[in-house]
């Protein structure tokens, strides 16, 4: 059964205050559940119900928001960082989505976040299994919350959450098709996301070079690198090419001076993440890529108040407890490239938008232009005839914060000023545009 919680009590409010020393209204309508998607192997979701005071919760669309990673956890990172009601001070978040939508938080792929594998059999090694374990929640999902089966549904995905949220969207549609699930599927939003991973490699030299962050020795160093990555995927060592990219992300690091892959005009020189005595690169990308997302603020808040609050999470659970694993069993998919998934979802009338942050390295915004430019899809020389439109920034009026443009079912938004982490860096920006591809403004 899922839990549901309604606003809270002033005592519960202050019970939280005192406990925890951390302030603000908590949340509105909510409900969590886990779903055992395979024997042994359990994902947790949590919804947050849409609090708008211009418009009822089945007014408004549902939205499942996917983290990246590998292995980056949705119910704390997108939630608490991004999106959801309250950040990680649990004070309101004035750019939160739950005010134009209702916000499914799914920890995805199994081993995420509060989701558990009981065995090392139960993680997905392969977007593949990922989709086929999302169909099993979604159909869960949708049966015991049927009031969501007649309203809009949306996926919004982050960095490597968009490759799953291809996969995912194409499985979810032919499952409608022969009636397996029942929901009213709106559309798919790629962020920062993983398509073509070949694709943002190649450009990181030329996007480094252009923005003055390396000199002819660096773009050198480091366009060798990429090149060795390319000839790994041609030959379709995918496990090869995904430990190639980890020397290809330290090539960078050493020629940049360390650069911030998810940010270029933030350097933290104090997270450099080196090579241990005998770790293998996969396991270094793991340390370089999942434990950004599960810093210890967060780890703390979520395995404390959150674990408390939910009610629900085994007692060996630990919040984080398998990202790394859950980055390790996708290292043989993690090159893999879905850009032919995109061109069916686009010849199947899908809604399709691509958005990305003019300051994100790891996925950069001319890898994306680069593979959209290879879709088989017929809209696409249509698309490409067109110009972009400006878009003002909703906190400083006059001041461009994005272009975007839409043609048929394909959009494509260039978010200024934000990195991989677009909600945390620009989320005025973010809300807008997630209403306009929602259809609200």
């Amino acid at each position: 059964m899922g839990r549901t919680g309604t606003t809270c009590s002033l005592f519960y409010l202050l019970g939280v205050i005192a406990t925890t020393g951390l302030s603000g209204p908590l949340s509105g309508k909510e409900a969590w559940d886990y779903v055992e998607v395979r024997n042994g192997a359990h994902m947790f979701w949590w919804l947050y119900y849409a609090d708008s005071p211009s418009a009822g919760v089945m007014d408004l669309p549902l939205v499942m928001w996917l983290q990246g990673g590998p292995g980056g956890s949705g119910s704390g990172f997108g939630n608490f960082e991004e999106i959801g009601p309250l950040n990680r001070n649990l004070e309101p978040r004035k750019t939160s989505w739950v005010q134009a939508a209702s916000v499914l938080f799914v920890d995805n792929p199994v081993g995420t976040g509060f989701s558990y594998s009981d065995g090392p059999d139960g993680y997905a090694t392969n977007v593949s299994m990922v989709a086929s374990d999302m169909l099993v929640l979604l159909q869960h999902f949708f049966a015991e919350k049927d009031e969501f089966q007649s309203i809009p549904f949306y996926i919004f995905s982050e960095s490597y959450g968009g490759k799953m949220a291809a996969a995912i969207s194409l499985e979810l549609t032919k499952a409608i098709a022969r009636g397996s699930v029942k929901c009213n599927f709106a559309g798919v939003a790629l962020g920062d996301s993983w398509i073509s991973p070949l694709d943002s490699v190649m450009t990181w030299g030329p996007y480094l070079y252009t923005t003055s962050l390396l000199d002819d020795f660096g773009l050198a160093d480091v366009s060798s690198a990429a090149d060795a990555v390319k000839r790994a995927v041609e030959q379709e060592q995918f496990e090869k090419a995904t430990e190639l990219w980890s020397v290809a992300e330290t090539v960078v690091e050493q020629n940049t001076n360390g650069v911030n892959f998810y940010n270029i005009l933030t350097q933290e020189p104090d997270e450099k993440v080196v090579a241990s005595a005998g770790e293998d690169y996969i396991s270094l990308q793991a340390r370089r890529h999942i434990r950004p997302l599960h810093s210890q603020s967060l780890s703390e808040l979520m395995n404390g108040p959150i674990r408390k609050k939910l009610g629900i999470i085994p007692q060996n659970v630990t919040w984080g407890g398998q990202a790394e694993e859950v980055f390790t069993k996708m290292a043989g998919d993690f090159m893999k490239p879905v850009v032919d998934i995109v061109d069916q979802l686009l010849d199947a009338g899908v809604n399709v938008t691509v958005y990305n942050g003019q300051l994100d390295l790891i996925v950069d915004t001319m890898g994306q232009e680069l593979w959209v430019k290879k879709l088989k899809w017929e809209g696409l020389p249509g698309f490409n005839k067109m110009r972009w439109t400006p878009l003002d920034d909703p906190a400083s009026p006059g001041i461009t914060g994005a272009f975007f443009k839409t043609h048929k079912n394909f959009s494509f938004y260039w978010i200024l000023k934000a990195g991989h982490m677009i909600p945390s860096d620009q989320g005025p920006m973010a809300l807008q545009m997630l209403k306009m591809i929602i259809q609200q403004a």
